[in-house]
């Protein structure tokens, strides 16, 4: 098989497991299965998926690096853009469904919930890495794009604390989103900071 049929496959596999968490959150509701509070359980469930797949973005890099699959490569944009779409669905469902659209009570709760901002930041981040994900402004941007789009890792560091502060109780899960992260973030920053050790040296 080529490798434009591999990466065919690949994507499509993606598709199908970035849709399958939405299609089941629908059928949940369709059924009656969102438990008493309905509302917070779709707003939760749709932050987790947004969270799972950035940090499955962000590990797209590393594993064709340990691998050398470099058909991997092609999926981290249409895994990137999953991640935005689901974390934009999660604030619609906020702003829309659970505070009816009133701007006064969104800015208040942005402004007074430090982890809704953080939340919202991410957010926000994310918006123009979306906007030029295409290869036109790969093209446009040049050299700028990859610094452009290392807000994911920001983004995704927001989103990560923002899933800790809104957790009361159990912390298992905010934790282990936290463990991968720094896994991901380590081998980056060392390799980040050789450039710069070898110049002293020379």
């Amino acid at each position: 098989m080529n490798k434009k049929r591999r990466v065919l496959l690949l994507k499509g596999l993606v598709w199908l497991l970035c849709l399958a968490p939405g299609v089941w959150l629908v059928w949940r509701g369709f059924a009656d299965r969102l438990g008493a509070n309905a509302i917070e359980e779709v707003l939760h469930r749709l932050g987790d998926t947004s969270l799972v797949i950035l940090l499955v973005t962000l590990s797209i890099t590393p594993i064709r690096r340990l691998t050398g699959w470099n058909d991997l490569a092609p999926l981290r944009r249409l895994l990137g853009l999953f991640a935005f779409f689901y974390l934009t669905t999660h604030f619609l469902w906020y702003a829309v469904v659970d505070e009816g659209l009133a701007f006064e009570f969104i800015v208040e709760d942005v402004i007074e919930r430090p982890y809704i901002l953080a939340g919202f930041t991410a957010w926000l981040m994310l918006i123009p890495l979306a906007i030029t994900s295409t290869k036109g402004w790969i093209r446009r941007l040049k050299k700028n794009w990859q610094k452009l789009h290392r807000l994911v890792y920001v983004a995704t560091g927001l989103g990560v604390l923002h899933f800790y502060w809104q957790v009361k109780a159990d912390t298992y899960w905010p934790l282990v989103a936290t463990t991968v992260l720094v896994a991901l973030m380590v081998p980056r920053i060392r390799r980040a900071r050789r450039p710069s050790q070898r110049s002293l040296a020379d």
